[in-house]
């Protein structure tokens, strides 16, 4: 259980700083290859409003293949975090070669624990 709390911790401290871009803080350098460095363009405010949704839906996965919760059909939130498992573990590459070094240096690291996190819960 220690694992999908802590994924889901990691989670909401994402959110918050999704919502930080969506509202205008000119965090910009730390995500989509740093290439708004201040406040992200419309669009991109959207998207990070969306990212909302998906670290939503992770959390409710982790929580349930846990055991916290039971919100998913059998067998759907273990198949669910496999897939949360290989998101994580692909999007890894992208931040890890990002022309942002504040990007590589901070979302690298943090994808690789919330990888690792996913892992064990998935094999839970």
């Amino acid at each position: 259980m220690l694992p999908a709390l802590l994924l889901v911790a990691v989670l909401a401290v994402l959110a918050v700083f999704q919502v930080a871009l969506v509202l205008g803080a000119p965090l910009g350098r730390f995500t989509f290859g740093g290439r708004h460095p201040g406040v992200l363009p419309a669009g991109l405010r959207v998207a990070a409003a969306l990212s909302v949704g998906v670290y939503a839906l992770m959390a409710t996965l982790a929580l349930d293949r846990a055991g916290v919760i039971d919100v998913y059909p059998q067998g759907a939130a273990r198949t669910g975090m496999w897939v949360v498992f290989g998101f994580l573990v692909l999007n890894t590459l992208p931040n890890a070669v990002s022309p942002s070094r504040s990007e590589r240096l901070v979302m690298t690291p943090l994808l690789v624990v919330m990888s690792v996190l996913a892992l064990l819960v998935a094999l839970g």
